[in-house]
């Protein structure tokens, strides 16, 4: 949620539209000699249609796609973005010892998340075994510009493609010239610079709740991308237990902690999505030790007996105590 209230008038400026199956919205500082809205608009729509024809999951005719219908021990040449996207999953995998993992694509339509899902349901034992037979990121290997699997694994870039996507805008308003701008694709967000009467970009955290927005804690953006995971929007229930999408690599399952939400701020939008992530199926204390080992800016959100309860690493309270 963008707290977006200025008194720069006819200097801010504001663009939107539809993306990636959600929405984005870039509100920029327009000065002398940068370029006007629609142009803006016009260089944001294309570029985002690149980035979804890349990584969505949602459409037959995307690169993603050609290569997730391919058959066990199959190769396909690639964009260079999709590769490095790859390895920065990897990455992340080897970091959680597999809990984050892009090849989950399988287990969330078996469990009713994903884009060939035929609905929300908890599987039985032996449908959850055959699915995890098709996940692991280790079944993955990058060959020049090539991406290849020797397992039926189908790759799904959910968890980081908006990061990247964010990131993409902010280096093509750079181009145009922009230095001011706070940049959201399907809820992730960077900003930097000052509105016109100097104050900060502000971004709320939300409260994790289902039912309404409400703002937990109100920080000051400069530099940075901001993204939060949570188990709160998309979820089900069956027989009293709710099932969160959020799944672990490791068990196949959606997962079972307290942690509601995570917040994580980085220089990177596309790390700040992959880590908010990362640490949300981590949980509240294996996420906790993972984020002050790796000293992640992140605001933890747990479920408590009357209510939420937060916490907050030392980097996150650095960084906000900057701003």
């Amino acid at each position: 949620m963008v707290l977006a209230g200025c008194d720069g008038g006819d200097s801010l400026e504001r663009v939107s539209g539809p993306t990636m199956g959600s929405s984005f919205t870039v509100q920029y500082v327009r000065s002398p000699g940068s370029p006007g809205p629609e142009e803006v608009k016009g260089e944001v729509e294309t570029l985002l249609a690149v980035i979804d024809r890349t990584f969505s999951t949602y459409r037959s005719d995307s690169d993603i796609e050609r290569f997730n219908v391919l058959p066990a021990n199959s190769c396909q040449v690639m964009p260079q973005p999709l590769l490095r996207l790859v390895q920065v999953g990897e990455q992340l995998a080897e970091q959680s010892q597999g809990a984050f993992d892009l090849t989950v694509g399988p287990l969330l339509n078996l469990w009713g998340f994903g884009p060939q899902a035929r609905e929300a349901r908890v599987p039985d034992a032996q449908a959850l075994a055959s699915a995890r037979q098709r996940v692991g990121y280790r079944h993955l290997r990058i060959q020049g510009d090539r991406l290849c699997k020797d397992a039926a694994v189908e790759v799904d870039f959910n968890s980081i493609a908006a990061g990247y996507a964010v990131d993409e805008v902010v280096e093509r308003l750079q181009a145009l010239g922009v230095t001011s701008y706070l940049v959201e694709v399907t809820g992730e967000l960077r900003a930097a610079g000052r509105k016109p009467d100097g104050s900060h970009w502000r971004v709320a955290l939300e409260v994790p709740r289902d039912d309404r927005q409400t703002a937990q804690q109100i920080i000051s953006v400069d530099g940075y991308g901001v993204s939060t995971s949570g188990d709160y929007r998309n979820y089900f229930e069956r027989d009293g237990k709710r099932y969160s999408h959020t799944l672990d690599a490791r068990t196949g399952r959606p997962v079972e902690h307290a942690l509601a939400a995570v917040t994580v701020l980085d220089s990177s939008a596309l790390m700040a999505d992959g880590l908010s992530t990362l640490l949300m199926i981590l949980g509240p204390q294996e996420g906790w030790d993972y984020a002050l080992q790796h000293e992640i800016a992140a605001f933890f959100v747990m479920h408590a007996d009357k209510g939420f309860a937060t916490r907050v690493t030392p980097a996150f309270e650095q960084m906000d105590a900057n701003e």
